[in-house]
């Protein structure tokens, strides 16, 4: 059996407040003076510890896909310009709204994310698609004719078809 588990039931809800502050594995160890695989054996053996550490990491990465959006498309926020008049008793402090421009890494980022499909670097083309072309024989010299049959028996060959003996003739 083993001996009983050191994760004390008010672990759980600290446990879930530290994921949602973003912290790590290592983090939660390091404040509940433990080692890590202690953590991942008290996820493994408490489903309520298990669902407090997903709920509080969605927390987080909730925030953190909200920032990156704000980043990909610009905000506004209040801010205060703090000056010092010379000759003043004191400071002037002065409240604007400042725009930050949207970030195009943070676009990107997040459109090849969210839409792969249209955005990903690499696409997957099929290869294996069959190609048709139609040539007009007629205008070809025999010279030319026989240099595509050997071509074409060639790559019969190689594919282990019956060669030139059994090709069937261009002209």
């Amino acid at each position: 059996m083993g001996r009983p588990s050191s994760m004390k039931p008010e672990y759980i809800e600290q446990a879930r407040k530290l994921c949602a502050l973003g912290a790590t594995d290592q983090e939660m160890a390091d404040f509940f003076e433990v080692n890590v695989r202690t953590i991942y054996r008290w996820r493994n053996e408490s489903e309520e510890f298990s669902q407090a550490l997903k709920n509080g990491k969605d927390v987080a990465d909730d925030r953190v896909e909200r920032s990156l959006y704000q980043r990909a498309i610009g905000y506004e926020q209040e801010e205060v310009k703090i000056f010092m008049p010379s000759g003043a008793e004191e400071p002037v402090y002065a409240p604007f709204r400042a725009k930050v421009a949207p970030d195009v890494t943070a676009a990107i980022f997040w459109l090849k994310n969210r839409r792969a499909a249209q955005w990903r670097d690499v696409r997957h083309i099929d290869a294996k698609q069959e190609t048709t072309h139609r040539y007009d024989l007629d205008s070809l010299s025999a010279e030319r004719l026989d240099d595509l049959e050997r071509i074409l028996a060639d790559a019969a060959r190689s594919e282990g078809g019956e060669g030139k003996e059994g090709a069937s003739r261009v002209h």
